[in-house]
């Protein structure tokens, strides 16, 4: 499934190899393959699901920068770091989460860019009978997209009502719904108006089974083993694109909502504090409730963690008031960010 370059190399041990010394490797000398790793796995059941609908089609798989299907390309990039426990560990440090670490994750991101790589090989974008479902893939993809969450026009497989995003993503999310095994899509989606995509997509697929593609392989951009760049710069690189810079952009809001002064009785207590005691649960719950990813949630938290204590902001307020409008903030900020890639919101005003 994977091939020579691939292959890993024996000279670095990144199992007990320190976590400095690992950061200044290259991507590219980092000993990894797909081979005899659980991803492996995890590709031969995808061969299977196409196998058990009548698909003549083995996407191959290779190490990449992210999960990825290069433009025009029946190819599936995943992300070097799934190789190994010690990078998915790396991952989540760096980035709070390693996207498609479990196995259930692992194979609906395959199945979603397995989509893409099946239309590639078919040339199935290019039907118009696909045109006239799911709009043209010449479509521009754009930074930020607006989504309607209670829309059921799209199926909803991957997070962030990701079929709403663009054509191309409307067609592979749908077909990966219709590729889940055990999934009844027929009931699940009964009314919606997306069982008439899931219908035309079964429609199509049962017309492709048992023909060859026209696209057998490609090439495969942004493998892991071309990446020059180190580990370091490869983080650096990742946190300063996911994370706005704005020191002493929430200092109007904050004090809007807390006063600044000294914890003088027990009824009175420092927001910084408030807002460590209860960062994780603000991360889970403003990421759950914006679809936003909680690295770039966190990076807000920080900032307002750090200006709180810088402006010795303190409530009186009981814990759960006092949360309540934290949250409240928080999820405005990310709900800009969501639509506009800003956290201000569409007038230039702060949130």
């Amino acid at each position: 499934m994977a091939e020579g370059p691939d292959a890993p190399k024996a000279t670095v041990s990144l199992d007990t190899l320190a976590e400095e010394r690992l950061l200044d490797l290259r991507i590219c000398d980092l000993p990894l393959q797909i081979e005899g790793t659980w991803l492996e796995e995890r590709i031969a059941q995808l061969h299977q699901e196409l196998k058990a609908r009548g698909l003549l089609f083995e996407p191959r798989c290779y190490l990449a920068d992210e999960w990825l299907t290069p433009e025009f390309e029946p190819e599936i990039g995943i992300p070097f770091f799934l190789a190994h426990p010690r990078l998915i560990a790396l991952e989540k440090k760096m980035m709070l989460e390693a996207e498609g670490e479990t196995n259930e994750w692992c194979m609906k991101l395959l199945r979603h860019e397995c989509g893409h790589a099946l239309s590639y090989a078919f040339g199935l974008n290019k039907r118009r009978s696909w045109q006239r479902v799911f709009g043209r893939s010449s479509q521009a993809y754009e930074d930020t997209y607006r989504f309607r969450p209670y829309s059921r026009s799209f199926v909803r497989h991957l997070d962030y009502y990701y079929a709403q995003y663009h054509p191309d993503e409307d067609f592979v999310e749908t077909f990966a719904v219709w590729l889940t095994p055990g999934l009844d899509w027929r009931k699940k989606y009964q009314g919606w108006k997306a069982l008439g995509k899931l219908l035309f997509v079964d429609q199509l697929m049962r017309g492709i089974a048992g023909k060859r593609p026209v696209k057998l392989s490609g090439r495969q951009h942004w493998r892991a083993a071309n990446i020059r760049s180190t580990l370091r710069r490869f983080y650096r690189r990742r946190r300063q694109a996911d994370a706005e810079s704005h020191p002493d952009f929430h200092d109007a809001n904050l004090k809007r909502m807390f006063p600044v002064g000294h914890v003088e009785h027990e009824t009175r207590r420092p927001v910084a504090k408030l807002l460590q005691t209860h960062r994780k649960a603000l991360l889970i719950t403003v990421s759950g409730w914006t679809g936003e990813r909680r690295f770039m949630v966190n990076e807000v938290f920080k900032a307002i963690h750090q200006r709180s204590k810088a402006l010795r902001l303190v409530t009186d307020d009981p814990e759960p008031a006092a949360m309540l409008q934290l949250a409240t903030y928080f999820t405005t900020l990310m709900m800009n960010y969501r639509y506009t890639n800003r956290l201000r919101g569409k007038d230039g005003k702060r949130a």
